[in-house]
């Protein structure tokens, strides 16, 4: 009788050791998974920021769900097969830059653009519902809305004499972006003005060269040099006399300095 008493107790014992091994067993398959699920979120953190040119001074940026629409103009069908835009960004009156056919043709309800003041004026009011009218100097913090995207706004205008009626200072703007963990600047229509020349930790850079708007290849190339962007992507290139040169441009950059990437995309 003892002896069967002493084997059942054991049995439980045993029994019960089990199970408390299988419980932690499943709890050590648990912190597993949190770690697997980490590494996933590091791993979407470092996502490509996917640019696609449109034309000239026209393109997209892209980083996981964010959607950025830079000057669109050219007509809503040109975006018709595009992920529609979380953010729009128009840096300047001028018909290469906004046009309020295409502007009201992409918007939606949940697209927050930035405009310069003297292009809000020519948008109808139905539409300033989520609008940002900026001046150079101001931030727009997309986090508090719960999009990873900061945007500063920046001078773009020009220097030379005979060129000062095309961009006044302080009626476009340019923007530095942070996204997807980089810093990038769009330039905009400008001259090789000192606040692009004094730009810090700059990842990606739009840089516009036509003539006789904004400025030379030579400027352009010098400008890049100071500021010292990781990648330069040479865009709104075609002026009056036809397209600036880009691949002089490439090297006078590269022969003074082969760190700076520069990356020709196809905008015409």
């Amino acid at each position: 009788m003892r002896k069967s008493i002493l084997i059942i107790l054991l049995l439980t014992i045993y029994s019960t050791g089990c199970k408390t091994d299988k419980k932690e067993t499943d709890s050590s398959n648990t912190d597993k998974n949190i770690i697997d699920s980490t590494k996933i979120a590091v791993k979407n953190h470092l996502s490509e920021i996917k640019i696609k040119p449109i034309n000239h001074a026209s393109f997209i940026l892209e980083y996981e769900d964010i959607v950025v629409y830079v000057d669109p103009v050219g007509g809503a069908e040109i975006y018709e097969n595009e992920k529609e835009p979380n953010v729009i960004l128009i840096t300047d009156i001028h018909g290469d830059h906004f046009d309020l056919e295409t502007f009201e043709g992409i918007m939606t309800d949940t697209a927050q653009p930035i405009v310069p003041t003297d292009v809000a004026i020519k948008i109808p009011d139905q539409f300033h519902y989520n609008m940002f009218v900026v001046r150079n100097g101001a931030t727009v913090d997309y986090t508090k809305a719960g999009l990873d995207v900061v945007v500063h706004s920046i001078p773009m205008y020009n220097l030379r004499e005979d060129a000062l009626q095309y961009h006044p200072k302080g009626r476009g703007n340019g923007y530095v972006l942070e996204l997807g963990g980089k810093r990038i600047y769009i330039s905009g229509d400008t001259e090789d003005i000192p606040e692009m020349r004094n730009l810090k930790d700059i990842d990606i850079a739009f840089v516009c060269m036509n003539l006789p708007y904004t400025m030379t290849v030579e400027s352009a190339a010098s400008a890049v040099l100071d500021f010292k962007p990781k990648q330069v992507y040479p865009y709104h290139y075609r002026g009056t006399e036809g397209f600036s040169d880009v691949n002089k441009f490439k090297s006078l950059v590269n022969q003074d300095n082969k760190d700076i990437e520069v990356i020709q995309l196809d905008w015409y």
